[in-house]
């Protein structure tokens, strides 16, 4: 049985690897921190946050709807808190097309 690479998935992300992943400054992920209730990172002893992987598919979303979509923070507060449910499935989607499209540029790149 050939061996088969493995996604890991850590408990906790800490905020240096967070602000890495969405190529940001520390200060606004505690900005959005402070604005939207559905990030909740846990605090260590220290005070250091600890973002959970729910916190960073949160953090997808609310960067998607800011971002990308062009929302205010007060309207996408609104539209997250209306449709929770959709926007969650609507990221998992958005993923996993980036996912694929990583893959086919790798094989583009391949040929």
């Amino acid at each position: 049985m050939p061996y088969k690479d493995r996604d890991i998935n850590k408990l906790y992300y800490t905020m240096g690897e967070v602000t890495e992943m969405f190529d940001v400054n520390a200060s606004q992920i505690r900005f959005y921190e402070r604005e939207f209730d559905i990030l909740q990172p846990k605090k260590n002893k220290k005070g250091n946050r600890l973002f959970t992987p729910d916190d960073v598919e949160n953090l997808k979303i609310i960067f998607n709807l800011v971002k990308e979509k062009g929302f205010t923070l007060q309207g996408a507060k609104d539209h997250i808190r209306n449709n929770k449910g959709e926007v969650k499935e609507n990221q998992k989607v958005i993923d996993s097309l980036e996912k694929l499209k990583q893959f086919l540029l790798e094989v583009k790149e391949k040929l």
